[in-house]
């Protein structure tokens, strides 16, 4: 049974938080306000947070910067998972993928689909390990932001959480570099 075990101490992560939009401004971006608000609760540090337009080579761009960071732990994007032809998140961050963590966007729908039924099927949310550091690609509204972290990302970015999480991995996500 999944549990916290509070005989280990607490360790943050550094997280980027990344709205992908054509017309959001940090005044009005409820999705990212929502994960940075989720995210300072559980006791993590916001590293940086950016709006970027629905472009390939501006969301790859920024999301390399990150990954690059040594002090980056985790990127978390949202915006662009959708279907039209300005959705662009995915391609540009699975390019960037060493390794795809698929359950975690199948995890995503089906928790989705608790909620919106069939229309889950229009999220590409995504997530993967880029340059050592974990990348997830979330849906753009504040509500699918909320169930990604209260439903998956809380408790894998808890290092506390059994019978595992993404945490105590994270020591050796580059070790096919040495």
């Amino acid at each position: 049974m999944p549990r916290i075990d509070d005989t280990r101490p607490f360790l943050p992560v550094n997280i980027a938080v990344m709205t992908v939009s054509d017309t959001r401004s940090v005044e009005d971006d409820k999705s990212g306000a929502a994960l940075i608000e989720r995210l300072e609760k559980a006791g993590h540090r916001l590293h940086a947070r950016a709006i970027v337009k629905d472009d390939v080579a501006s969301i790859r761009a920024q999301v390399q910067a990150w990954i690059a960071d040594p002090e980056v732990d985790v990127v978390l994007t949202t915006g662009g998972t959708g279907v039209t032809g300005r959705d662009v998140t995915p391609e540009a961050v699975e390019g960037l993928f060493e390794k795809h963590i698929p359950g975690f966007g199948e995890l995503f729908r089906w928790l989705s689909y608790e909620k919106v039924g069939t229309s889950t099927i229009q999220s590409r949310a995504t997530g993967g390990v880029a340059n050592g550091t974990y990348v997830f690609a979330l849906p753009g509204s504040p509500s699918a932001c909320r169930d990604a972290w209260d439903g998956i990302l809380e408790a894998q970015l808890d290092n506390r959480h059994r019978p595992c999480n993404l945490v105590e991995l994270m020591p050796r996500l580059n070790e096919h570099r040495t």
